[in-house]
């Protein structure tokens, strides 16, 4: 049952593929007539890894605050005021504001690092859940943000229970927090109304910042994601993990030794797979140098497993080279 999936699966990807295909490319309808079709697919997974197309493929794209293929809302916290703001992209996929909210954030400044420190955590968030019961002292609602996330615990954070939330309905409250985000009543309310939990991205700042001349570095970031796809694909181990940070951890805690061996393991069965990223996002991580969070969907298909749902790396670029440091 499984082969004549895959059989299927292959021949309308060559039927796809080749619509695709002009007639006049000769040297295309040469190499597949010579070679079939899986050579051609292993060149197209190779140019997905070229600079130039993805620099070509930006050029008409808002990159000012990162890449983002699957959210439409974006919350920019700047702690420096504090301030939260809401961007939502329009009709022509650029990202426009549409409001601003005065906001208390943590009675203590910097980067939050353990639970009680009365600190707003700086990093991306998603929202992943909506509170309507909530105690009075908190308004009418709360969105539960996603801290710690990956890269928190990669660097041994605790706490938790960050929310953005409205202010007390019956009481007076302090011109702080003990580490979230509260803004008023009427605007949490008109937050509501206006957000999709799944398409939005939550980012944490001590100062917003608007980058304008980002598109070169993202064109490089994708071309080393697809480059580091491409290795995974077509079985080079060496390739694949030069793509790993020494200091390489896990979400379970393996560390980069385990890790190529683990993998060390897979890649000897030299057997084929297909891997297709989708809904790519990538954000540059707040109050870091060329650290960056990269999300996606996987949809990962070999022999012995299978699996398809959400990728989560924390990345640097060091010498134009993509590090990947932990992974979820």
């Amino acid at each position: 049952m499984l082969n004549n999936f895959r059989k299927k699966k292959s021949f309308l990807f060559s039927l796809t593929l080749l619509s695709l295909l002009h007639a006049s490319d000769v040297a295309t309808l040469t190499e597949y007539r010579n070679y079939g079709i899986e050579q051609i697919q292993k060149n197209f997974d190779q140019q997905l890894s070229q600079v130039n197309y993805w620099k070509k493929y930006l050029q008409n794209r808002d990159t000012r605050f990162g890449y983002f293929e699957s959210y439409t809302d974006i919350l920019i916290c700047d702690k420096s005021k504090p301030q939260l703001s809401l961007y939502t992209k329009d009709k022509d996929n650029s990202f426009i504001l549409d409001k601003e909210f005065n906001a208390y954030t943590g009675k203590n400044r910097g980067d939050k690092e353990k639970e009680g420190d009365l600190k707003t955590p700086v990093g991306v968030y998603n929202l992943i859940q909506k509170i309507s019961n909530v105690d009075s002292f908190y308004g009418p609602m709360a969105f539960v943000t996603s801290y710690p996330n990956l890269y928190d615990k990669y660097k041994g954070k605790s706490g938790q229970g960050i929310w953005i939330h409205g202010v007390p309905i019956d009481q007076e409250r302090d011109s702080f927090t003990k580490g979230c985000i509260a803004i008023d009543n009427q605007n949490l309310e008109s937050l509501d109304q206006k957000l999709d939990l799944k398409k939005t991205i939550l980012i944490i700042d001590e100062k917003k910042e608007i980058f304008t001349q980002q598109k070169e570095k993202y064109a490089l970031i994708l071309s080393q994601l697809f480059s580091w796809r491409y290795a995974w694909i077509y079985n080079d181990l060496s390739k694949y993990l030069n793509f790993y940070d020494p200091m390489f951890k896990r979400f379970d805690g393996m560390n980069i030794k385990q890790f190529s061996r683990y993998k060390k393991r897979i890649f000897s069965r030299k057997e084929k797979k297909s891997i297709v990223f989708t809904n790519i996002n990538i954000i540059p991580y707040p109050n870091s140098q060329n650290m960056f969070t990269i999300n996606f969907k996987e949809d990962y298909k070999a022999k012995h497993f299978a699996f398809k749902g959400n990728k989560v790396l924390i990345v640097k670029l060091v010498d134009k080279k993509l590090k990947i440091i932990t992974e979820r």
